[in-house]
């Protein structure tokens, strides 16, 4: 199991919109093969971040199954216009 974590920033007044798109999309990227679980927290200091964490099967399941497909930009679609900047991405596991 692969650990995908993605730090957003979110523009500032763009949160609700953010998570109405997120709840809207959120089954793109459930529904992929691969994929075991998804979960998204917002911060309690700064709330125009979140952390969107998505637990993998392997990395290749990430790749090939969605970043590489029409799922990707589907979803990237749907929350992307609410980015203030790129997401930083990193794949994490356990020890």
């Amino acid at each position: 199991m692969v650990l995908e974590i993605a730090d957003i920033d979110v523009k500032p007044g763009a949160e609700d919109d953010f998570v109405a798109a997120y709840r809207s999309a959120r089954h793109i990227l459930a529904g992929v093969s691969g994929c075991q679980s998804v979960r998204i927290t917002r911060g309690v200091e700064s709330p125009s971040r979140f952390v969107l964490l998505v637990e993998w099967e392997s990395i290749e399941a990430h790749v090939q199954n969605f970043r590489n497909t029409d799922l990707f930009e589907q979803w990237r679609a749907a929350i992307g216009p609410h980015f203030a900047s790129p997401p930083r991405v990193e794949h994490f596991a356990d020890v």
